[in-house]
């Protein structure tokens, strides 16, 4: 019994300890944490997550702060300062922008959702309209200046995090007075310095003529002094932690400046701590072991639904390209090398897929045409390798509908978080969220390429494996090195430069070196499930759908939608700064 239902209990059992513990942090100190929808312009529905203090209505109003995630990310990227504010008293707004998340329209329709975001702040009992922050990490800044720009006094003091005037959106003043009252957090290894304030290194960018423009001085600023006029909005203050650009807003550092500046600048919190005083990496801690509960939980489920088949499974003839070989490690090498090294021409030549209403993705369209050369390279190395695959009859509809139950659970369990706990499934860049209507739409569409490409790397991964008899941690640290250790080297080849030079490798490519981070834990998931299906089946079928399915839910749900047919269509400055 235990062997047969022990995974499925276990995941479940991660799941529910980690949601617990992720829903015990956000909601410190009785803060109620609600899923909120509110309209925008041109019938744009807006999506954000409200934290509201225990103690705040109308009759005991609060300061709030309204606080925005950057491209291809999603409301519950900004929880640190969420969490952080919420439990010193502050009543916080962690909207999803435009074209994000729950939120409709496209990438930079109607200001970003900036100023509907903060009307709808405003409208809110128990919030002091008279103490209003604004809080941007990266494209994030946009909504803020957006914000700002439609009520110059409609708000008291601002954080951004990473960001710049006018970053990847229309062109906004440069000056002391927009802004009001800024606190500017920009990491000594922010990847994007070069595109932000055209400073090759983030160490650098207090001496660049865009910071000096925003703080009113023709001399480098210096971090930690506080310029201007705090009554009159023109206070600025520059801090320049040693981080990167996608740890700005998931380090202590990050959070702490812009707790202090808030606590500094807006009046009336019910709670002020010290700055240093941070629980949010809990919250992360929780949702992590629930996705990896997640993970555990379809592999037990798989368990269950193939156990009365195993026996016939493996009675099964091992392929002939299980055998050991010079070959096998040649093509392991190869296999796990050449995802990463096409990984920034192959995302290039897919800036050629623009975005089109059956396929509104900008970045998903890139990675797309990456996976399918990547399948194409796989067929011609396995003919050149001469990689015998099985052609025996494999039961693939009954593998197949295993596989779509198996997803169909973790799917089921995420919902009930989301639901009972308010959490998703996450960790730092890696996320994964129940899909609205709009995006189950754009799921199915990615979802035939994503087939097509598993279908054929894992056909060629399973072949070449170690045989059985080579024991399941051979298999398992096979896959894992195939799928995801190219991007390992890759990242850190990237990193290493850069915490070395202050500078990436290649300098042109922030985003997609932030893009592939994610590669690696996805990457690592996916292999495990990859070997666990095909050792219990004989075949790479439940391991491509499998994969197929939370890959493509994954990307469509958290990557940022492009075309509308509403509004017209924008490409990000930062792929547009691609050469």
């Amino acid at each position: 019994m235990i062997r047969r239902f022990g995974l499925f209990g276990l995941g479940w059992l991660l799941i529910l300890v980690g949601a617990f513990l992720a829903h015990v942090i956000q909601t410190t100190g009785g803060t109620k944490v609600t899923d909120v929808r509110f309209p925008g312009p041109k019938g744009v529905v807006m999506s954000g997550l409200l934290y509201m203090p225990a103690g705040v209505d109308a009759a005991h109003p609060a300061p709030a702060v309204l606080v925005s995630h950057g491209y291809i990310n999603t409301r519950e990227m900004q929880s640190p300062f969420a969490i952080e504010l919420s439990r010193r008293g502050f009543v916080v707004l962690a909207m999803d922008m435009t074209g994000h998340g729950y939120s409709t329209g496209n990438v930079g329709a109607n200001g970003f959702g900036g100023p509907a975001a903060l009307a709808y702040l405003q409208t809110l009992p128990g919030v002091d309209r008279a103490n209003i922050g604004l809080e941007g990490h990266s494209l994030g800044g946009a909504p803020v200046y957006m914000a700002a720009l439609s009520q110059p006094q409609g708000y008291k003091s601002t954080v951004l995090e990473g960001s710049s005037p006018g970053l990847l959106g229309p062109k906004v003043p440069v000056n002391t007075q927009l802004p009001r009252n800024l606190a500017l957090v920009f990491g000594q290894f922010d990847e994007f310095a070069g595109l932000m304030w055209k400073s090759p290194k983030g160490s650098d960018v207090a001496k660049s003529q865009g910071i000096q423009a925003l703080f009113g001085t023709d001399k480098p600023v210096v971090e930690g002094q506080v310029y201007g006029d705090l009554t009159a909005g023109t206070a600025r203050v520059f801090y320049n932690p040693p981080v990167t650009h996608p740890w700005e807003h998931f380090s202590k550092a990050g959070v702490g400046r812009a707790v202090d500046w808030f606590q500094n600048t807006l009046s009336g919190a019910g709670t002020p701590r010290d700055p240093s005083d941070q629980i949010w990496i809990w919250k992360e801690v929780g949702t992590l072991t629930a996705f990896i509960g997640f993970v555990v939980l379809m592999l037990g489920t798989f368990q269950i639904l193939s156990q009365p088949l195993v026996t016939r499974f493996l009675a099964m003839e091992e392929p002939e390209g299980g055998r050991p070989g010079l070959s096998r490690w040649l093509g392991l090498g190869i296999t796990a090398a050449l995802p990463a090294v096409t990984f920034f021409p192959f995302m290039k030549l897919g800036g050629l897929f623009v975005p089109m209403q059956q396929f509104p993705q900008y970045i998903h369209n890139q990675l797309v045409v990456w996976a399918l050369l990547n399948a194409g390279l796989a067929l011609v190395l396995s003919w050149i390798m001469r990689t015998k695959i099985s052609k025996r009859p494999q039961a693939w509809l009954r593998v197949s509908v295993m596989a779509a139950v198996t997803v169909a659970v973790g799917y089921l369990s995420l919902v009930m978080a989301d639901r009972i706990f308010k959490v998703d499934f996450r960790f730092w860049v890696l996320g994964l969220k129940p899909l609205d209507q709009a995006h189950f739409a754009i799921f199915l569409a990615y979802l035939v390429p994503w087939i097509v490409y598993f279908w054929v790397t894992l056909r060629a991964l399973t072949a070449a494996l170690p045989p059985r008899s080579a024991g399941a941690l051979t298999q398992y640290a096979y896959a894992i090195f195939a799928m995801a250790g190219g991007f390992v080297a890759l990242l850190l080849v990237q990193y290493g430069y850069l915490f070395e030079t202050g500078m990436l490798l290649t300098p042109t490519e922030p985003l997609n070196v932030i893009v592939a981070i994610q590669f690696v834990p996805l990457m690592t998931a996916l292999a495990i499930l990859t070997v666990f299906t095909y050792r219990r089946t004989r075949t790479h079928i439940a391991a491509a759908l499998i994969c197929a399915l939370v890959v493509s839910w994954y990307i469509s749900g958290g990557t940022a939608i492009h075309w509308s047919k509403d509004f017209p269509m924008a490409i990000p400055g930062a792929a547009k700064a691609k050469p």
